[in-house]
């Protein structure tokens, strides 16, 4: 009787220390349906840049211009921050760089301020795209779409804030 006994609280013991798997945080398909709607929400945002984009191209660089007939990066990006996205951004680049949360380079999204010190005290703003795209008003070509691995943006690319959550 007492082996039973020391038998039976052995297995009782040992069954109650047993670890079972845990369960996911979150059900699978709810998993798959949360990355469709970042996905989606990523296609609207990218959707909007590139119709925005279509209005502004070409359009030639002009400091402090604010319209078709000329533009800055600032004033372009708020521009189009304030026409895709109805978000108020402010003038500056420098205030610009004052906005939202700071993201690293490797986790860029669409929609993404990007900053870049393009002298001494000279800041250079522009809206990320997609696969290292850009949109910004270049002071020698205009409005225009550039690429982050071209060397120049390469060299001075500063950071990157995100508005668009």
């Amino acid at each position: 009787m007492r082996k039973r006994s020391f038998l039976l609280l052995f297995l009782t013991l040992f069954s109650a220390c047993s670890t079972m798997q845990k369960p996911p945080l979150k059900p699978l398909h709810y998993q798959q349906n949360e990355q469709a709607h970042i996905l989606q929400k990523q296609n609207q945002i990218t959707t909007k840049l590139y119709r925005a984009y279509k209005k502004w191209a070409g359009v030639n660089y002009c400091y402090g211009g604010e319209d078709l007939d000329g533009v800055d990066c600032s004033a372009l990006v708020q521009q189009i921050y304030k026409e895709a996205f109805h978000i108020h951004i402010p003038r500056t680049t420098r205030d610009q760089l004052k906005t939202g949360i700071s993201v690293t380079k490797k986790d860029l999204k669409e929609g993404d301020l990007l900053f870049f010190k393009i002298a001494s005290k000279g800041l250079h703003t522009g809206i990320y795209l997609q696969n290292g795209n850009f949109i910004h008003a270049s002071s020698k070509y205009g409005v225009r779409i550039s690429n982050l691995d071209n060397p120049y943006w390469k060299a001075h690319y500063y950071q990157a804030k995100r508005l668009l959550f």
